[in-house]
């Protein structure tokens, strides 16, 4: 019985003692820090829809308004790789024709550009009254991963500059960091507007204006660090 009391005794001290170990004594200052910035997109990916249609009794053929579609995209110095299709409504185009004689084909593009403007150069070399509609899908910014990293570092940094300066009003000095936790990613896509052209536009002289954005990147990072 003894033994087991003494046994126990040990154990209740020796969980104190690891206890009494886990608490941190140590003078700390938790702070964040933030940095931001804003970047053009450089990957824009478009889709673009063409459509037959009548100019009086004649039907203009999609093969037509396709091949006026790649002479444009090739005209912009775009690489051809860079245009696909993306949907297509005239893959029957033979039976429906033969159900109904005023069929209409159609066929959907996705087209990745850099540079928004070039874009306004293949609006004006195609016949405007072939397209159904364009607009954007999505885009993004080549070297985002790396900016990412960037930014975060100088967070960082800014936190580290902050604690600093804290505790040096108080006549201390900053220790080593403690801990660190990242506050996440903040990406702002940015929003196109005016931005799509409809058969009913046709007799608009000049491509749509593009009210252009950036990609809006803010980062904060929260530290902890020692005061000696």
């Amino acid at each position: 019985m003894k033994k087991l009391i003494a046994l126990a005794l040990v154990a209740f001290l020796g969980l104190s003692s690891a206890m009494a170990q886990q608490v941190d004594l140590r003078r700390k200052i938790s702070v964040s820090g933030t940095s931001e910035t804003e970047v053009t997109p450089d990957i824009i990916y478009i889709g673009i829809s063409l459509k037959e249609y009548l100019n009086g009794k004649k039907k203009v053929d999609i093969t037509e308004l396709e091949k006026q579609l790649y002479a444009a995209v090739q005209k912009a110095g775009i690489a051809k790789e860079n245009l696909t299709i993306s949907n297509l409504s005239s893959w029957n185009y033979a039976t429906e024709k033969k159900k109904n004689p005023d069929f209409l084909a159609s066929k959907q593009y996705r087209l990745k550009v850099s540079d928004l403007n070039k874009f306004n150069l293949i609006l004006e070399s195609l016949d405007a009254k072939g397209i159904d509609n364009t607009n954007i899908e999505s885009y993004d910014y080549s070297k985002i991963e790396n900016l990412k990293k960037e930014l975060k570092v100088k967070a960082l940094l800014a936190a580290k500059e902050k604690a600093a300066y804290m505790v040096e009003a108080l006549g201390d000095k900053l220790g080593s960091v403690i801990e660190i936790q990242d506050g996440g990613d903040n990406v702002m896509q940015p929003v196109y507007r005016n931005y799509a052209m409809k058969a009913e536009m046709a007799d608009a002289s000049s491509a749509p204006e593009i009210d252009f954005k950036k990609i809006k990147l803010n980062f904060t990072v929260n530290a902890v660090f020692e005061i000696k």
